[in-house]
């Protein structure tokens, strides 16, 4: 089940930001459909996230729609079971289909526990996402937006940030990590806001994972 609400920081957060920075409020202002979504479930989140890696949208789409007919049950503990060939016969490559398995191992043996996931700081999550094969640090970054809604997610690795930041406010060069990381300072600590009004600018469409 997909949530499609902001966060209840959203408006507080946007207040803040347009009072400080001039290029946030007319990004603020421009936007008023703010909506971040939620998938829901963790794991089948991250699952679809592997499963979409480094192909279009539409093909992830469809290696997904064979793989969740061919596992019924999307779980943890059932994927664990899957042989590899098997998940390699609904499209996926046989590295994916490894990082399937890793990943639900990780979630049935609680190496990765969304219980304790409100309770831990944001570099905490990453650490314990990034344990499993196939999860980058960019993907668990998305992760912490889209499925967490932490405020304050700056995605140094994300292409769309490094492009907004470079048109908006830096006469269209690309920043360096350490620019980046810098810029980012001035929008805390509702940096999420930030980037998501960023990405607007670049795709009028309404930005999800």
């Amino acid at each position: 089940m997909k949530t499609l609400a902001a966060p209840t920081y959203w408006r507080q957060a946007c207040v803040e930001l347009a009072a400080a920075d001039p290029v946030m409020a007319g990004l603020i202002a421009r936007y008023p459909d703010a909506i971040l979504a939620n998938r829901g479930d963790p794991f089948q989140t991250l699952a679809r996230a592997i499963v979409g890696q480094q192909i279009s949208v539409k093909a992830a789409d469809s290696v997904w729609a064979r793989f969740a007919e061919f596992a019924r049950h999307v779980t943890p503990e059932h994927v664990a079971t899957l042989e590899l060939e098997a998940l390699a016969a609904c499209g996926l490559s046989r590295r994916k289909a490894e990082y399937l398995r890793d990943l639900a191992g990780h979630f049935a043996d609680g190496r990765v526990e969304p219980g304790r996931w409100k309770k831990m700081e944001d570099e905490a999550v990453i650490a314990e996402l990034t344990d499993v094969r196939g999860i980058g640090r960019w993907t668990a970054e998305m992760f912490l937006i889209f499925s967490l809604r932490r405020p304050d997610v700056w995605p140094l690795d994300d292409i769309g940030l490094q492009r907004a930041v470079a048109m908006h406010y830096l006469g269209g060069e690309r920043p360096t990590p350490k620019t980046l990381r810098h810029h980012g300072e001035r929008h805390a600590p509702w940096r999420t806001v930030a980037t998501w009004y960023l990405w607007r600018s670049l795709d009028p469409g309404v930005v999800q994972y």
